[in-house]
């Protein structure tokens, strides 16, 4: 292993009265870039946003570019070359989708959206915001490319953290680039016509302040750089830190230890699990087992795990669907919290999503309520409440060493004050001066020149009975375009003035399962409008020669120019103000960054004074990232990370903090993998998408697996055999109600050989399959089953969409709330009393694959989500022919059950009455494209 590895373990919390100095100090020297340090490697210095050249494909010009592959069996030959691999691949997968966009734009610079990327034209910087993370440039763009409209509120597109590539409209990509990520996308922003956004430049040599220059822009849709930016700069900043655990995660060294801070204090109280009720001590050595008697409301799995957790420092828990894997987590959390001292260190507990965090949250605050929950997108009110936003609002705040933070804003107004006076006066929003203004502040016209103009301008004006325009506007008179006509809605939109209705009712139903995009930061500080130097725009214009130009240029009255040579001198003075503007900003641009950074570091040490009084922080594996500065500042000796199959490795690397000693690992890599933007880089060889867990598990690291399910129906659980052969069923699950409708029948597999087609994105789609769920569907809310009880889950979007619609025409479909349509991907962790799986897939003349279908990490999703009722609808012979898979979960449902099959041509049905029928679906009906209808009592088919 590489000499990261060699260094001692062990390091102690500082106690919490003491750690003030200490720990500022940590969060300052975490943002110390090493510059020309020739000791570390090319990727140990890379910029965290993408460079041109990776943009434009000239960083291996006429190299072949070769990426490393994450070595998944076997130890890793030093824990350098682990981190460089890992940041080589989540470099690749960040910025591959822009880079490739980039490229077919430039053979093609005329080509529309697509599915893997988009395209803004007519784009135009019109102000700047001096906010406190950066200096933001604002640009309006069109969005006609698209063909259709945008509803943003439900839209990914150009979201903040997303990275874009720009270039010169004249250029096209040829040889000039700008990469800049967006700022802010408030909604207000981008709802205008033409839309905005806020922009920050990856590169200030790259600043440009011309209002007037047209730019392209390029977005590509697949991923979100902002979730890897911030691992790779973690993965960077762990190459230079002291790596605990590395002999275990890199080196495969299965000899595991008790945590330190647990082997020195093994006895513990567990008084908070008595029985009894007691609140007398009870106290016991872990290192020893589990005090008899105690944790009865564990199966023996279960207290396995918990024990298995405590005594190890890189314990590895797998939990099958329905088998209380949270429950055994919030146990663990329940007992150390008990034990902590006022002087020990937070402990972590990280989430791969948002709602999981939420749900864990939910249960620590039964016995401890003073938790902190990072991030802003808690959807539960109560723990929102717990958000350090939130606390931070809500509490007077914590006063640094010399109100370090108030002086840091003070600088911070200063140097704004300063660029204003300096650079940009006469164009922020306080002020009251004329568009002429600028241009004598940059020494290009004299005041003489400036009254001469605006003397003449108010003369003619006043002679043509009209209210005076602009001066310089009065002045170019018929070659001025103003810039709103510059930038007329007519030419943003007028391709795609119709309104796609269906569209807007189908994402009203999307609504609770969307980002709130209004959530999102608004930038705030002081504002300039770059506009206000160029009220007008002007066309081709005569050519003048230079010494004619410089002639008229010294003229001191303008007016006495001649009108059809005021273009060109417009033209001429519009040059020189733009040059001198870009080249005294970016002089003062490195100093606005510097003092921008000090200022988020003002704040992180703020922060730090509140976290450091509680005992549980909560977070996303994002979040880890993110916020590692001042969670490192912390010194937490114990992470949790849930979810852990679905996170990326890297992910959970870089929540080794040097004063890590317990990483706990639960999750299951049966189910859901890590997701890669780029879809090559998952399976074989690079295998981007295998997750630390599964990578140790498949490495012979000892584990412990949860094998009692409480959550499905024994038919339902009987699917999952294939997956889990030792999973077996608590005596509750035999109990649960029948599904009202079905009589005894809980599980179905209705089949046939509807044809798939794709739609217009290249999703699957059935539409007469999409016909028979929504029948299904109704039939079953018809016969009490609440819309709340039942998920129609698909594993392609474009059927989710598809269902959606036929729900809207279906009038008795939708009859006590919104259905809950959802793709298998967004559903782990999730569950519901019914569940409608629609499976698409189905031989026709565009394929003969089953894409999704084919892999059994999703499978194993979409099987074990109901808890009373699965329904099934498929061609199951042709999934049969193309997976193994299925075709041992289709000789399961052959088996009869209470006299019959449990797959068929006919979905059997009860009604209220105990009368069994049949849906009487059978492949003549098809042929006369009818679909089964409802009844209050059955579903047949007339």
């Amino acid at each position: 292993m590489s000499n990261t590895d060699s260094r001692s373990e062990g390091s102690r919390t500082q106690p919490k009265s003491s750690s003030f100095p200490s720990a500022h100090l940590a969060i300052r020297q975490y943002y110390d870039v090493p510059i020309n340090d020739t000791t570390l490697a090319d990727w140990q210095l890379k910029p965290d946003l993408p460079t041109v050249g990776e943009i434009l494909g000239t960083d291996h010009e006429g190299e072949e570019f070769f990426i490393a592959t994450n070595h998944i069996n076997g130890p890793w030959p030093s824990t350098q070359l682990y981190l460089e691999t890992h940041y080589g691949l989540l470099r690749e997968d960040a910025t591959a989708n822009l880079r490739d966009a980039v490229a077919s734009f430039r053979e093609r610079p005329g080509m529309k959206d697509n599915k893997n990327f988009v395209i803004y034209e007519r784009v135009f910087f019109t102000h700047i915001t001096m906010a406190h993370r950066g200096m933001a440039f604002r640009v309006c763009f069109s969005t006609k490319r698209a063909g259709q409209p945008i509803l943003w509120r439900y839209s990914s597109r150009l979201l903040a953290g997303k990275v874009v590539a720009l270039s010169p409209a004249s250029d096209k990509f040829s040889t000039e680039c700008v990469i800049a990520v967006v700022a802010a996308r408030p909604m207000e922003g981008v709802v205008k016509t033409p839309p905005e956004v806020d922009l920050y430049f990856a590169q200030t040599e790259n600043i440009s302040l011309d209002p007037l220059k047209e730019w392209i822009m390029v977005e590509g849709r697949s991923g979100y750089y902002e979730a890897h930016r911030h691992t790779m700069t973690a993965l960077q900043k762990l190459s230079r830190e002291r790596f605990p655990l590395s002999d275990h995660i890199c080196g495969l060294l299965k000899q595991i230890d008790v945590p330190e801070y647990i082997k020195h204090n093994s006895v513990m109280d567990f008084q908070p699990f008595a029985s009894d009720g007691s609140s007398q001590p009870l106290e016991y050595d872990i290192q020893k087992g589990l005090p008899p008697g105690l944790f009865g409301h564990l199966n023996p799995h279960q207290r396995d795990a918990l024990r298995h957790i405590l005594t190890n420092k890189l314990p590895i828990i797998q939990g099958p669907p329905g088998t209380g894997k949270t429950y055994v987590s919030v146990a663990v959390l329940q007992l150390l919290l008990a034990q902590m001292k006022p002087e020990d260190p937070p402990i972590i507990v990280a989430t791969h999503t948002n709602h999981a965090l939420d749900q864990m949250l939910t249960h620590i605050a039964k016995f401890e309520p003073g938790y902190i929950r990072l991030g802003g997108r808690s959807r539960n009110a109560r723990v929102a409440e717990r958000t350090l936003f939130a606390i931070r609002e809500n509490r007077k705040p914590a006063v640094l060493p010399t109100d370090l933070l108030q002086g840091a804003r003070r600088r911070h107004r200063a140097l704004v004050n300063d660029i204003i006076q300096k650079v940009l006066k006469g164009l922020d929003r306080q002020s009251e001066s004329s568009t002429g203004g600028i241009f004598v502040h940059h020494g290009l016209r004299t005041e003489e020149q400036l009254t001469n103009l605006d003397k003449g301008s108010s003369e003619w004006i006043t002679s043509a009975g009209r209210r005076p325009p602009d001066p310089l506007v009065a002045w170019l008179g018929p070659q001025a375009i103003l810039f709103d006509q510059f930038i007329s809605p007519s030419q943003f939109n007028k391709a795609i003035a119709d309104y796609d209705q269906d569209f807007e009712l189908l994402m009203s139903l999307e609504e609770k399962d969307m980002v709130d995009n209004e959530g999102l930061e608004y930038l705030k500080g002081r504002v300039v409008d770059l506009r206000r130097a160029f009220p007008c725009y002007v066309g081709r214009v005569k050519s003048v020669p230079n010494e004619v130009m410089e002639k008229y240029l010294e003229l001191r009255d303008m007016w006495e120019i001649p009108r059809e040579d005021r273009g060109a001198v417009y033209k001429n003075l519009h040059g020189r103000l733009i040059a001198k503007l870009d080249e005294r900003l970016r002089s003062k641009m490195n100093a606005y960054m510097e003092v921008s950074k000090r200022l988020q570091i003002r704040k992180l040490e703020r922060d730090f004074e509140i976290l450091k009084t509680t005992k549980l922080i909560g977070m996303t594996t994002t979040g880890l990232s993110k916020y590692r500065s001042l969670i490192s500042a912390l010194n937490p000796r114990m992470v949790m990370i849930e979810e852990a199959a679905e996170v990326l490795e890297a992910s959970v690397a870089v929540a080794c903090f040097e004063s890590l000693e317990h990483l706990v690992l639960v999750g299951d890599h049966k189910q859901l993998k890590g997701n890669c933007a780029l879809h090559d880089l998952a399976g074989e060889p690079f295998n981007l998408d295998v997750s630390m867990f599964e990578r140790l598990i498949h490495n012979h690291f000892a584990f412990v697996m949860l094998k009692q399910q409480r959550r499905m129906a024994p038919e339902i659980r009987q699917l999952l055999t294939p997956i889990y052969d030792e999973l077996h069923d608590h005596e509750t699950v035999t109990l649960s109600e029948p599904v009202p409708g079905m009589g005894d029948v809980r599980l179905f597999f209705f089949t046939h050989v509807w044809p798939e087609v794709n739609d217009s994105l290249t999703s699957k789609v059935n539409e007469i399959e999409a016909l028979m769920v929504v029948e299904l569907y109704t039939y079953l809310c018809a016969s009490g089953t609440s819309s709340k009880d039942i998920t129609i889950l698909t594993f392609y979007n474009g059927q989710r969409k598809k269902i959606l619609r036929t729900l809207m025409e279906n009038e008795g479909a939708i009859l006590d709330g919104a259905p809950n349509v959802v793709t298998v991907d967004s559903y782990q962790g999730e569950e519901n009393d019914v569940v409608i799986l629609s499976l698409v897939r189905s031989r026709s003349s565009q394929s003969d694959g089953i894409g999704f279908l084919g892999v059994d990490n999703r499978v194993c999703v979409a099987l074990s989500r109901a808890r009373r009722g699965l329904y099934m609808l498929g061609n199951a012979g042709h999934l049969a022919s193309a997976s193994r898979l299925w075709r041992r979960i289709i000789s399961i449902l052959k088996v009869p059950i209470h006299g019959r099959p449990q797959i068929g041509f006919e979905i059997p049905v009860t009604c209220r009455h105990g009368v069994r029928s049949k849906t009487g679906v059978a492949q003549q009906v098809i042929a006369n494209s009818r679909v089964a209808r409802v009844s209050t009592a059955v579903i047949y088919a007339p």
